[in-house]
This record gives C-alpha cells, structure tokens and sequence, in this order.
C-alpha cells in the first residue's frame, strides 16, 4: 500500500533534488506509484536462516531485506507513520563551519565591513546607555578607535582582495583572505535567527501522521491521515480518512475537508449535500484494457526486484540498534524507544546518484513492460505534447497515455537544465538512509527513511525529514475511522458523491450561465469544457 511513508519519499525526491526528480518525471511517478497502492506498507516474517542465524556481512543484509520485502506483497497487516521535519543543522552547528567564531553580518560581502561596524557601534551604544553615559565621552575614547581601526584594516583587506584577482603580487591577511574567500558559504545572523524562528515556530509543533490498514485479499485499504499543530497557546489538527477498493478500482476521500472550498470557489448551490459523504474517484473507468491494471502491478514489482538486484551490495549492512542514538542528526526522540526495541537493524544507504540511476532504470523497466503488453497505449502515447490534455475526453486512458508520455520524456532526456545542475551540486555530498527493524523473532516491524532538503548554498547544513513506519496485525477492535459516524466507515452507494457524475452535472449548470465568478473564469478556459458545452459566456 502506498503510505505516507512513499507519498512524502516521492514528493521529497521532487523538492529536495531537481536532478533526481524534474516535474514531467515526478507527475509520471506519482501516476505509476498511485495505481499501485501497494510499495511500502511492509510486515513480514523472512525465515530465521536467511534474517536472524546468516552472518552479518552485507551480502547477507542485502538478502534478508530482500525476502522480507518480498514476502509481504500478500500480507494484510496495520500500519502506523509518523512524519518529522527538523532544520536543527542549519543552526546547531554553526561555529564550526571554515573555523568560524559566529555568522557573518551581512548577506553580501561588499556591506561586511560596514555592516560589521554598525553591529558593534550599536552594542557600544547599549553599552552607553546602560551606564547613562554619552557614547562621545572620554571614557569610551578606547572603543570607538578600536572599532574605527577595525574598520579600516577590514575595508582595506576588501579592496585588496577584490584587486588581487587582477594582481597577483597584491596579498591579503590570511585571515580575510579565508573570509572572503569563502564568503558564500558562511551564514549570516539572519539567516540562524530565521532558522531558529522556523524550528521553534513551525517544525517542532508541526506533526504529520498517517494510519489505517492494509488486506489485499480482501480488496481494500484504507488511511486516516492527519496533521497537527500544538503548541503553548494553539492546538489545531486536520484529518483526511481515505479508503481504496481494489476490487471496483475506486479511490474514496471524505468530503468535508472540500466541501466549504469547493461552495465557496465553484459550487455556489452546493449547500450541505457533501455532509457526511465520500467522494468517489474511479481509477478505472472501463477506457483501459483489460487487465491494465494488474500488468502495472506486476511490472512495478518486476521493476522494483530489478533494480533491487542491482544495487550494491556496499549499500546494505547490519547495525547495532543501540547505536541508532548516536545518529547524526538525532532522531527524533519519539520515534527513536520504538527502533531501539528492535532485535535487529539492516541499513541501506544510497548517494543521490545512486537513487538517480535507480529511479532512470525503474521507470525504464516498467515503460518497456507496458509497451511489449500494450503497444497500442505506448503508440498513441507518442502523439502527445507534454503539458497538453487530451480534449478529446478526460478518461483513464488518456492519464495513462499522458503518463506513459512523460516517462519516456524523462528517459529520452538524459540531460540535467541549469537549475537541476545547481540543486544537484547542493546534494552532492547527502545521502538517503533506509533502516528496517526486525523483532526477535525474524519479523519486520518497522521502517524509517531519512532523507535531506537542500540549503541554500552548498556547504550549509540541510533540513532533514525523518519518516518512521511500524506495522502490526490488524485487530478486530480497531475502528479505521474514528472520527467518522458508524454508517459511513465503508462508502457505498448511499453516502458518497460520484465525482465523474456530479463534474459532468456542474459543467451543465455552467453552460445554463450559472456559478461563481471563479468558477466562469476557470471553466471558461478548460479544454473539455469548451469542446463539450462550447463558450459558457
């Protein structure tokens, strides 16, 4: 099932590298990926020989993951994530970086000296002031030279620098040679105090979790995801329940969350029809071939298993669960009682080229699977302009041919624009980090990945995003949506809005010179709309 777990893995991937992830691959991953429904809600029970008694060489870490994340696809089990953003480094490290006392004080380096000076005037002048003093006085005659001295030395040294690239016999002092050598890639005193407000304001109270269950024999999955904000004087929290019917290939999220935005913006006869429903999205509308859905299944597990095989082996390793303390960054205190419980610890850790090269081979895999079972998906594909939608209809045929589309773009590519070179640079030393923990007894109970954000500059520290997963056996107690009344935990016909009826009715209220002004601007521009109903004006 797809989790939190892989919707922010992907999404990370999208934010964090522009190399790894440009937007037509990550609209075609998320497509791919949201078919499925099946990647990362992992809980199985490998055999004792190959996760518990094998040596513990990497050879033997790559093997056990291996069959355990195999041996789950059939499994039903719960599952629990919890989702953590910590921009810490960008702060708590500071002083170490090029030997450095503090930050700089200004964002560019002509205004440092200036800025330099100002900074220090201004204590001298609390400093005054505290003693009821004027700062003119005699007393502070010391200071003030010192601080014009410094000034001097400072904007001399500058200049020096600046003519040096152009004279060689022209030296700096040492130590503003380093300085403004290596001037943008040192922090600046707003930009700790801004991290500091993001970190107490933002991140520390902000959680994201997700939980609900997974029977793929039954044919159904469900998630209650939500996002809370806590802090001394505010206390807010959102929930999203979503349920997923393999069998009729139909998604369903709760409608009060877009009800208020959906009345307000294009509906303006809505009212309180949305109370207490469901909003069905049908996967499948019966455009595609017959059995799509299944091959895309399996071509993502074949994928997944091939370039699983491929990767190193250095890759993978067994780790002491005690260690997992020492972690740099720490992890985050709540997620880290339950990984310490654990009896064993297999570690995969990949570069950002490493995921690049498996993300270019797994797309690659499932494109050419496709292809040779449905060549006439993969030939009507290759009409299609990229940013373009099909007028004809908006069908499941036509997102996969847009999709299918934009994957072979990506692939065909093989080139990185200006942005993603420059964003790529500022990941090139970060790694992402997978750790799966196994209880006593050989079973898999929980998953984190850690992943980083790029900093501004290369050589700053990056905002980290620690996601843990643990899974357990469904209980016939657990209710999966709490927050639901008891006649609508399992959509039906009876309380839930068909979205494809009821975009086909709200297109008609339209062409009859209805709606919201919003709403008249948008459709007024669709394609679909101008070609079904013609100028809505």
């Amino acid at each position: 099932m797809k989790t939190v777990h892989q919707i922010m893995a992907s999404r990370l991937s999208s934010v964090s590298s522009a190399s790894v992830l440009n937007g037509n691959r990550l609209f075609a991953s998320v497509l791919v990926t949201g078919a499925l429904l099946l990647t990362g809600c992992q809980s199985t029970n490998p055999s004792q020989s190959n996760a518990m008694t094998a040596k513990q060489t990497p050879v033997a870490a790559k093997t056990a993951l291996a069959t355990a994340l195999q041996k789950q696809r059939r499994q039903s089990f719960s599952y629990h994530s919890n989702l953590e953003i910590s921009n810490e480094q960008q702060f708590s490290d500071i002083n170490t970086k090029i030997d450095a006392k503090e930050p700089v004080a200004s964002d560019y380096i002509d205004e440092y000296c200036e800025d330099t000076h100002d900074q220090a005037y201004t204590v001298l002048l609390a400093q005054a002031a505290a003693q009821n003093k004027d700062i003119l006085a005699v007393d502070y005659d010391a200071e003030r030279t010192t601080l014009k001295n410094n000034y001097l030395e400072c904007t001399n040294a500058y200049e020096a620098w600046v003519d040096s690239k152009y004279d060689s016999d022209i030296t700096v002092p040492a130590s503003y040679q380093q300085l403004f050598d290596n001037y943008d890639d040192r922090a600046t005193a707003q930009d700790v105090k801004k991290a500091k407000l993001l970190d107490a304001y933002v991140l520390k109270p902000l959680s994201i979790n997700a939980q609900g269950v997974y029977q793929p024999m039954a044919g159904k999955a469900t998630m209650l995801a939500s996002m809370q904000y806590q802090a001394r004087n505010h206390q807010s929290s959102i929930n999203q329940p979503m349920y997923i019917d393999f069998k009729n290939g139909n998604m369903y999220l709760w409608a009060d969350n877009f009800a208020m935005f959906n009345s307000e913006l294009l509906d303006d006869k809505l009212g309180t029809k949305w109370r207490n429903k469901w909003l069905k999205l049908a996967i499948d509308d019966g455009t595609l071939p017959k059995g799509f859905g299944s091959e895309l299944i399996k071509s993502h597990f074949a994928a997944l298993d091939a370039t699983f095989d491929a990767a190193p082996v250095s890759q993978f390793d067994y780790v002491a669960p005690t260690t997992l303390a020492s972690l740099s960054p720490k992890l985050p205190a709540h997620q880290l009682p339950a990984m310490l419980a654990s009896n064993q610890v297999i570690r995969r850790v990949q570069s950002v080229e490493s995921y690049e090269q498996f993300y270019q081979d797994y797309m690659r895999i499932v494109y050419e699977r496709i292809g040779q079972r449905y060549p006439e998906l993969v030939k009507e594909s290759e009409s299609y302009e990229l940013g373009e939608t099909n007028t004809d209809k908006f069908t499941s045929k036509a997102l996969v041919q847009q999709m299918l589309a934009m994957i072979k773009s990506g692939i065909d590519s093989g080139s990185e624009t200006k942005e993603e070179a420059v964003e790529g640079a500022m990941l090139a030393n970060t790694e992402m980090q997978a750790l799966y923990g196994f209880d006593k007894r050989g079973q898999l109970k929980w998953q984190h990945l850690r992943r980083e954000l790029p900093s501004e500059t290369v050589s700053n520290k990056n905002m980290v995003v620690d996601v843990l997963q643990q899974y357990s056996a469904i209980s016939a107690k657990d209710i999966a949506f709490p927050n639901l009344p008891s006649n609508s935990q399992v959509p039906n016909a009876s309380n839930s809005i068909d979205m494809r009826e009821y975009g086909s009715e709200l297109m008609q209220y339209y062409r009859d010179g209805n709606g919201t002004a919003m709403g008249k601007m948008m459709f007024s521009v669709m394609p679909m709309a101008k070609k079904k109903f013609g100028s809505i004006d």
